[in-house]
């Protein structure tokens, strides 16, 4: 743990935004630069570089400093997670160690690798899941047309069961050795979350909503549900970009929010201690949260075409940004973010 950057408190005096956003002034180093990368993005509906920008939210020092939305967008809209919803699954599995009631280093509760005496995929750990290192074959594809187990897992044969299509996935190399980006893991883990509680939709909702969505006032989470009955929590959890805010501040003061700690401080660290496996493709992977997006230290919740979450300690500052980019620009909007982290330092 001694690699990892501190993580600031909250300034006293500052209000936590557990009902408004206390604003406050801008305080950049490069106010230029800063105002030319907004403009680039929300120049038109759609820009050559960086696609559809619908929403930015910056907060630094724990107060809202700035705040963007383009035409047919606002602040009281919610914006898909994608799979900003893994980083609130994160969360959620959490609240169940700190209970006592789950163990991430144990063999994770699935039924699927019990069924047949000897299967491997029963010595599978929730960190493996966690950590993307699970070894289950998963092929993460978006493009249609293209052989895809989110797709169907999401939207065609799986979309029923989300983590019984993901658990009936073979290994493809031994747990803990490869790492894979799978979204399948993490409705895997949603499954064994409501299996710890003991629960169905609405009581899973439930504990969702009293554990960790009220006491940091992120009241417009969304999430969504599959027939079975568990929460997508690859994918779907819609909210405001303010709530998306809420959430990566929650993270960025080590999961203490007010005068509670609502999350474990060892697991917001845990959370962003690099993944033994290296993530060769994709960049710097922790458990559920990415790491280095916006320079050394930070980490973030990234989600498909675009919707970014990063938390910046070294600038005490949390970024939201939603829109609406195509995968062939993927990179560009990630530099992007890097340069609006950049333009304060």
């Amino acid at each position: 743990m001694s690699q990892l950057s501190e993580l600031p408190a909250q300034p006293a005096g500052v209000p936590w935004p557990t009902g408004e956003w206390t604003t406050g002034p801008l305080r950049v180093r490069d106010a230029a630069g800063l105002s030319a990368l907004i403009e680039e993005a929300f120049a038109a509906p759609d820009t050559e570089r960086l696609g559809e920008t619908h929403a930015l939210v910056i907060v630094q020092g724990g107060r809202l400093v700035l705040e963007r939305y383009n035409d047919g967008y606002g602040p009281d809209q919610t914006y898909p997670s994608w799979s900003k919803a893994k980083s609130i699954t994160h969360a959620l599995t959490g609240l169940l160690v700190d209970d006592g009631r789950l163990d991430i280093h144990a063999p994770a509760d699935v039924p699927e690798w019990r069924t047949e005496p000897g299967d491997p995929r029963a010595a599978i750990t929730l960190d493996q899941l966690l950590r993307m290192s699970s070894g289950l074959a998963f092929v993460e594809d978006y493009v249609p047309g293209h052989v895809s187990d989110v797709i169907e897992m999401l939207f065609g044969a799986g979309k029923a069961d989300v983590a019984h299509y993901a658990a009936s996935r073979p290994l493809a190399h031994p747990p803990g050795t490869f790492w894979s980006y799978a979204s399948g893991t993490t409705n895997i883990v949603a499954r064994c979350a409501a299996r710890a509680l003991g629960v169905d939709a609405a009581g899973f909702e439930a504990f969702m909503r009293e554990r960790l969505f009220e006491p940091i006032g992120m009241r417009s989470a969304i999430p969504k549900f599959d027939a079975a009955g568990t929460f997508i929590g690859s994918s779907f959890c819609f909210a405001t970009a303010r709530d998306f805010a809420r959430f990566g501040l929650l993270y960025l003061r080590g999961g203490r929010w007010d005068e509670r700690q609502i999350l474990p401080r060892d697991w917001v660290d845990y959370a962003r201690t690099q993944t033994p496996q290296p993530a060769e493709r994709e960049g710097d992977y922790g458990a559920h949260w990415w790491l280095n997006l916006a320079g050394p230290g930070s980490f973030s919740a990234n989600g498909y075409e675009g919707q970014y979450t990063v938390a910046v300690p070294d600038l005490d500052l949390v970024l939201v940004r939603h829109g609406k980019t195509p995968l062939a620009k993927k990179d560009a909007v990630k530099a992007w973010i890097a340069d609006v982290a950049d333009s304060f330092r």
